[in-house]
């Protein structure tokens, strides 16, 4: 109600202005008519003194980062995401980069963007769509193009993090997703557990999301069996901290002709080792 009120205050053309001589205030004149015959000169001689209009000043009226979203398009496209055709996506994905935030503010963060943000329920359709879809096996296969052009897939790291909801409760039954679990921020709030493998620059490959309250190490082997099973590859590289590689996943990762790198401490390793 303040800012309200506050814009209204602004926008009154009646509040005055101070003239402090600095800058003068433009003008407009009415165009002179060209001479219509004769040497003398161009236009013809004003008796009268020329009518002037003194223009207002000039108001803001709306600011956009237009450069940010269109930057932020070019890459989406150039990665090759645009094979997604959804728009709606695309705007959801790019808002999220700029300001993570929920689904109802995400229109504002489009508007300061400079684009003209769908409705919420389409905006929840699109989340829908990204299920029943498919959108995530899509992701992934651009993905894995790009990365298999622009460098090589013979080496990848993964790690796991946790990401919290502000929710009393967690979700009931056994195919709830957010649940109570160890956090790294150390929270007691419902989570979920996302696992990433990505090449050796970094680049994302393959996601996956699992119960709140799933062990890290249980998280590795369907990850990589997922990505494995996805592009038929037969050989690869497996780097993860020890937290990640029990003994079972490395039996696991070894049946499946994956070589594996681990992270530790010399401390922790076999003596004969």
């Amino acid at each position: 109600m303040l800012l309200e009120r506050a814009r209204v205050q602004v926008a009154d053309v009646g509040q005055g202005v101070f003239d402090f001589g600095i800058e003068p205030s433009p003008r407009v004149s009415r165009l002179l008519r060209p001479r219509a015959g004769g040497d003398d000169g161009l236009f013809t001689a004003c008796e009268a003194p020329i009518e002037q209009v003194r223009v207002g000043t000039p108001r803001v009226v709306a600011t956009s980062s237009r450069l940010l979203f269109d930057v932020l398009t070019g890459v989406y496209d150039d990665l090759g995401f645009a094979a997604v055709g959804d728009v709606t996506f695309r705007d959801l994905v790019i808002s999220r980069i700029v300001e993570p935030t929920s689904i109802m503010d995400t229109g504002r963060v489009l508007t300061d963007l400079g684009q003209r943000p769908v409705n919420e329920r389409t905006m929840r359709r699109c989340l829908g769509r990204v299920q029943h879809r498919g959108y995530r096996d899509q992701v992934a296969k651009v993905c894995f193009n790009r990365a298999s052009t622009h460098g090589d897939v013979s080496l990848c790291l993964y790690d796991v993090t946790t990401l919290y909801f502000e929710a009393e409760k967690e979700d009931e039954g056994k195919d709830g997703l957010r649940k109570v679990g160890y956090s790294k921020e150390r929270r007691v709030d419902p989570q979920i557990v996302v696992g990433l493998l990505v090449d050796r620059f970094g680049f994302p490959l393959e996601i996956g999301c699992y119960e709140g309250n799933r062990a890290e190490t249980a998280t590795i082997i369907p990850i990589v069996k997922q990505f494995q099973e996805r592009h038929a590859l037969s050989d690869m590289v497996v780097v993860a901290d020890a937290g990640m590689l029990s003994s079972t996943n490395l039996k696991d990762l070894d049946e499946a002709g994956f070589r594996f790198i681990v992270g530790s401490r010399v401390i922790k390793a076999p003596k004969d080792l």
